[in-house]
């Protein structure tokens, strides 16, 4: 069965969004159903000389295809700029549903048309040329479908081949307008391979829910019109409606179940909202305690009046009972009661449909504590789909033996957005698109077939995961590496066009690659150290280039662009590299001031500045673009967390004040070290010199006072240059330490720089500088300043699990990318001898013990195996088992390493080894598969570390 795949990047030959497209126009254009703007071979117009094709649908068909044709209609007079001509047309396209378009049914019938794949199969559809498919007709796209779904989704996906993309109404993307198009014959059928695919609109205020009162007077049916187009446009069926504070999709507007029952999409409830009734219904419609053990009738009529109201609408029942309140439903494991809610819930649900309770699809949500159940042996009936959750965060808790198998499957419920600790985060998009798919791939591999939902809080902006977690749901076996490799550049073609999509891509990844590394909420003035590393510098830095990449590509957008332009690539970089420039500068304000420069005050009024920019990017995404179509929707707050819940508006840090004298007052400060001096009782000494890692360091003169005043600075060693060696400062005047590394002998030494101040202020700076021995001819990371940093995927050698490989996964690192051994469905491995592992070669300095860090994705322990385990050694020690368990067991509720871990998107694991002088080599052993690898370090204690840690090191 041919599968949908986008397009690479290659002249505007081929328009498809969803076909191979090859560099070749005739290869492309001979590839079934491919569109393409020359005619190729026996190719049928859809769009000639600016005149778009008729559209023909039987009206006995179901409304959910009427509503694609429409949409095709519409779509295809937007790229055609006019439309079809009036009368009886030569050419069309003929869509319906097998046994519900007689026309369809026809028109297969006599020209014998091979519905093999389609008939029978959910959700399928035929996409083929047909020859004088009907009287009248010389030519036709005949768009056959196994049920209504499948019809129209062969319809929306004519529409992204055209050039249509699914945010054309969602992100302003305008299609490019083609005189000529034309689909090759040929004969092209597909189908979903997860039975439900969906998304869950949470967290809804104050942004989606401003929106959309302001757009449609609330989350109503016009409202639920579009968010059900975004979802069919990416061929997905599945919705859990907007619930929070308080909203109840069918009480609210009874309209809510009558269009999505028109357009086919199918409606289930959240985690904590059994039998289709919206949590914020109990307050409206149920009397007494939200207690089974003790109000079980009031409940039971409760739901049953659940399950009347769907008048046997397609539908996903959940299951099981939580808390009021997203809350737990007790603080012990009641077993035997929510198997008692779980049955009579199923008698409801017989009863009230009339037939076999089997018939009508469940979920029962391992959500939160619920999970504890499952964990303790807690069963539903096999017809049941368990819906297994992540953490919140991206990581998935639990997944079943890829052996086991249930006639009601297995789910994933996953987050773009959470509220909740350790804080919320709702603002920008901050999902890696890798990680999802690195997640959700695991979740494939262990049979999870049956229902994926992800919440994505107010749609916007997610787009770009959203599109790419329903794209690899509708076939994750063709969501391969080298298709996530390749996807943001896709997604751009398909909202930009292919002549800059690499680079636009590039922008989206780099983006949300940097916002993953601590999500904009968890951001503060501690985050980027501005001692270590020179961290806070190269965090700017990077963001900096991204603004400066950016805004040469905004120079190449047209105008037509524009809006989804700054929608879905400049407001996330400019207001995420602000953001961080805010915090960085709120931090020197609060160092300044704490070492007594009189600079602290400037950077006092950056931060104003900064914090008032935020409002002014913001003004223009709700106000200047898209005639202020989108008001309200970037007004979650995100400045001013104090702890997990959102302030309740964007509030500008606590900044310091200096009260500086009117003469210049000289101090020092020195890099690695927050103090200032001169002080009393101890002075500076910086981290050691060396020629791999700091054959540099910075001394900063600063200005105390108001008026200039000079310096001098001598070096009392003639191996250290100290430069400038005097000068003027008014603000701060940064003075960099070189050595003459080739007039100084191996070994350690220590040097002096005096600094004097026209004030008589002297401050003298130890400088301890290490010459590490050559060992010429050794190959391998050098040592520097204490430390090895390794990007995982430097390695020297790869040796692979049986049957499976190594994959480096594009950035999900932190820093760079990530390394996981692939299929991650077997067993544990015994490290040790020519088992699989990565080898990274190290030179070091000296014998020693070193501590081994080993970054690693928070992947849970997701087979319940009691962690996730590697096994490191260096040179020919016996392997160490290394734990990584980062979810706390039933009960205990620890959950400090999970909290650090997510924080930082990143989890260190730790182990102590021997090395020696010269060359070693790092053995990083498989024990459990689904870890992911980021980086490793190798350091001698004590050596401080900043957010992100060193560099990665020389490579000899």
């Amino acid at each position: 069965m041919n599968r949908p795949r986008f397009p690479l990047m290659v002249p505007l030959l081929c328009l498809l969004a969803a076909l191979p497209c090859v560099a070749s126009a005739a290869t492309d254009c001979r590839a079934p159903a491919a569109v393409c703007e020359q005619a190729g071979g026996n190719a049928l117009a859809l769009i000639e000389r600016g005149t778009p094709v008729q559209v023909l649908v039987d009206s006995a068909d179901f409304a959910a295809v009427h509503l694609a044709a429409d949409a095709l209609r519409g779509d295809l007079a937007a790229v055609a700029g006019g439309a079809p001509a009036d009368g009886q047309p030569r050419t069309a396209i003929i869509a319906g549903t097998l046994g519900h378009s007689a026309r369809i049914d026809r028109i297969v019938r006599d020209k014998a048309i091979d519905t093999a794949g389609v008939e029978g199969t959910w959700e399928a559809y035929l996409l083929q040329v047909v020859d004088t498919p009907e009287p009248g007709i010389d030519r036709a796209l005949v768009v056959v479908g196994a049920d209504r779904r499948g019809t129209a989704f062969g319809l929306y996906e004519l529409s992204r081949r055209i050039g249509v993309s699914p945010w054309t109404w969602w992100a302003d993307v305008a299609p490019a307008q083609r005189a000529n198009l034309h689909i090759a014959p040929g004969r092209f059928i597909d189908a979903p391979k997860v039975r439900y695919r969906g998304i869950f609109i949470n967290d809804e205020e104050p942004a989606l829910g401003g929106w959309s009162r302001a757009t449609f007077g609330g989350t109503n049916h016009q409202f639920y019109e579009r968010v059900f187009q975004l979802i069919l446009r990416h061929k997905a069926n599945y919705l859990w409606p907007a619930m929070w504070l308080p909203r109840a999709f069918y009480d609210d507007d009874p309209k809510n179940a009558e269009v999505a029952d028109a357009y086919g999409v199918v409606i289930g409830t959240s985690h904590h909202e059994p039998m289709m009734r919206a949590h914020d219904e109990w307050s409206r419609h149920g009397s007494g305690r939200w207690d089974y053990a003790t109000n079980s009738k009031v409940l039971q009529e409760f739901w049953r009046g659940g399950m009347q109201r769907l008048q046997g609408r397609e539908a996903v029942v959940t299951l099981g009972m939580r808390g009021d309140g997203d809350e737990p439903m007790s603080e012990q494991t009641a077993t035997a009661l929510l198997e008692k809610i779980v049955a009579d819930q199923r008698a409801i649900i017989g009863q009230v449909t009339g037939k076999p309770v089997e018939q009508t699809p469940q979920v029962w949500a391992l959500y939160k504590e619920v999970q504890d159940y499952y964990d303790k042996g807690m069963r539903v009936p096999d017809d049941v789909t368990l819906l297994f959750a992540d953490d919140n965060w991206g990581n998935i808790r639990r997944l079943p033996d890829p052996a086991d198998t249930r006639p009601g499957g297995y789910g994933v419920y996953y987050h773009f957005d959470y509220v909740g600790g350790p804080r919320n985060y709702k603002w920008i998009n901050t999902t890696q698109v890798e990680r999802a798919w690195e997640q959700m791939r695991l979740a494939w591999a262990h049979g999870v077939e049956r229902l994926w939902v992800v919440n994505v809080g107010d749609i916007k902006p997610q787009e770009l995961p959203i599109s790419a977690f329903l794209d690899q749901a509708w076939d994750p076996d063709a969501a391969d590496l080298e298709w996530v490799k390749q996807y943001p550049a896709r997604w751009a073609a398909e909202q930009f066009g292919a002549e800059h999509a690499a680079t636009i891509g590039a922008l989206a990844s780099d983006y949300t690659r940097l916002n993953a590394r601590r999500k904009p909420e968890l951001i503060d003035a501690a985050t980027w150290s501005l001692v270590h590393d020179r961290e806070a510098e190269r965090v700017l830095a990077e963001w900096d280039a991204l603004v400066e990449r950016t805004q040469a590509m905004a120079a190449k957008i047209p105008t037509r662009q524009r809006d989804a332009w700054y929608q879905l690539i400049e407001y996330p970089v400019l207001a995420s590299a602000n953001l961080n420039h805010l915090y960085v500068a709120v931090a020197r304000n609060r160092l300044y001031a704490a070492q007594g420069r009189a600079s602290a005050n400037a950077w006092a009024d950056r931060a104003r500045t900064l914090f008032a920019r935020d409002a002014a990017l913001q003004r223009v995404y709700e106000q200047d673009i898209a005639d202020g179509k989108w008001v309200h929707m970037m007004s979650q707050p995100r400045i001013g967390y104090t702890h997990w819940q959102s302030p309740p508006r964007n509030i500008l840090p606590a900044l310091a004040s200096v009260d500086a004298p009117e003469q210049g007052v000289t101090g020092v400060a020195i890099e690695g070290d927050a103090n200032a001096y001169p002080a009393l009782l101890r002075g500076p000494r910086l981290p050691e010199l060396d020629p791999v890692a700091a054959p540099t360091r910075e001394v900063v003169v600063f200005n105390r006072g108001q008026a200039p005043i000079a310096f001098t600075a001598t070096s009392r060693t003639p191996w250290l240059k100290v430069s400038p060696a005097s000068g003027e400062v008014t603000d701060a005047q940064a003075l960099q330490l070189q050595v003459d590394w080739d007039a100084l002998p191996e070994g350690r030494h220590q040097g002096q720089v005096s600094i004097r101040g026209k004030d008589w202020t002297e401050v003298y700076v130890a400088v301890p500088v290490n010459k590490p021995p050559a060992h010429r001819g050794v190959r391998g990371f050098v040592e520097g300043n204490g430390v090895v940093a390794i990007e995982a995927e430097h390695h020297s050698r790869a040796i692979a699990p049986p049957g499976g490989q190594w994959q480096v996964i594009p950035n999900l690192g932190r820093t760079l990318s990530a390394v996981t051994a692939w299929p991650a469905t077997g067993g544990p491995l015994v490290p040790g001898g020519d088992s699989a592992r990565l080898e990274y070669p190290l030179v070091m300095d000296a014998d020693g013990e070193v501590e081994v860090r080993v970054l690693v994705s928070p992947t849970l322990d997701i087979r319940h195996r009691g962690g996730l385990r590697y096994a490191l050694s260096i040179g020919d020690e016996e392997p160490q088992l290394v734990n990584v368990r980062l979810d706390p067991t039933p009960g205990d509720r620890d959950f400090t390493a999970w909290e650090a871990a997510v924080i930082d998107n990143a989890h260190i694991a730790r182990s102590r080894h021997h090395v020696r002088a010269g060359a070693n080599t790092v053995k990083l052993w498989l024990v459990d598969p689904g870890l992911v690898f980021q980086r490793i370090e190798v350091a001698r204690d004590p050596h401080p570390r900043g957010t992100l840690g060193p560099v990665e090191s020389a490579r000899r």
